[in-house]
């Protein structure tokens, strides 16, 4: 793991990945768009609204996906002082934020024909509110102190203390008595009809290709922008390092 810490060594194996994510991403939502909008059938209950839930499922995965790698990252960064760690981190933090933004708009557009309402105080909306928050807090920590160092070690304290509600969210269905649908697995038996299950898993993979490739892309731009800070704090150390007497 710890040869990983050096950056282009890091980067060599991210470059290798990025076409085969970006190009799956590509494939994916060209094959999962046409068939979640058009040639799936709608359900019997829900008619064509159940055509959010291509995206908000999509969406709800990707948020506790990206906060497990966040917060995975970041007890690498705390306890072995791993450079990559909290970079990933940093970089997944701001997609993690919209994809959950885009959970609950989506959750909210499907509740109001569903439920008659855009919001309730159901456990699951109330939890991911609340990991939307985590992620809002996550970000302006980072940045919330001169020294970056104090600021990455606060994140990733709060990204750690926060995961507790991944779980959550999870069970959430289960330990209480909620409004929202169940999980689409449960008890090991999926429990979406089986029509509906092959543009689901083709939009999951979708989103999923396309946050491994745009993270690629962040991490090439922090360590851009990474040495650019360096080189203006070498020039101006050299700027103001006394000068020999002649």
């Amino acid at each position: 793991m710890h040869r990983f810490a050096n950056p282009t060594q890091f980067m060599r194996i991210a470059n290798a990945i990025y076409p085969w994510a970006a190009g799956l991403c590509v494939l994916l939502f060209a094959a999962a768009i046409p068939i979640a909008l058009v040639f799936s059938p709608p359900d019997y209950q829900q008619g064509d609204t159940v055509r959010i839930m291509y995206v908000h499922v999509s969406s709800a995965w990707l948020m506790m996906m990206i906060y497990g790698i966040i917060a995975a990252n970041s007890a690498m960064f705390l306890i072995w002082r791993h450079p990559m760690a909290n970079l990933m981190a940093k970089a997944s933090a701001p997609m993690g934020a919209i994809f959950c933004a885009l959970a609950l708009i989506t959750g909210m557009l499907w509740g109001k024909p569903m439920w008659g309402a855009f919001w309730v105080w159901d456990a699951r909306l109330t939890s991911t509110l609340i990991l939307f928050f985590l992620y809002l807090g996550y970000i302006a920590l980072s940045d919330a102190f001169e020294d970056s160092e104090r600021g990455d070690k606060a994140a990733a304290i709060l990204a750690l203390v926060g995961s507790v509600n991944i779980p959550i969210i999870h069970f959430s269905v289960e330990w209480w008595n909620t409004l929202h649908q169940p999980s689409i697995i449960k008890d090991g038996n999926m429990s979406v009809d089986p029509a509906l299950r092959l543009p689901l898993f083709l939009m999951m993979g979708a989103f999923t290709m396309f946050y491994f490739a745009v993270l690629i892309l962040r991490l090439r731009s922090e360590l851009l922008a990474a040495k650019i800070r360096n080189a203006r704090l070498s020039q101006v150390a050299d700027a103001s390092a006394p000068q020999p007497a002649e």
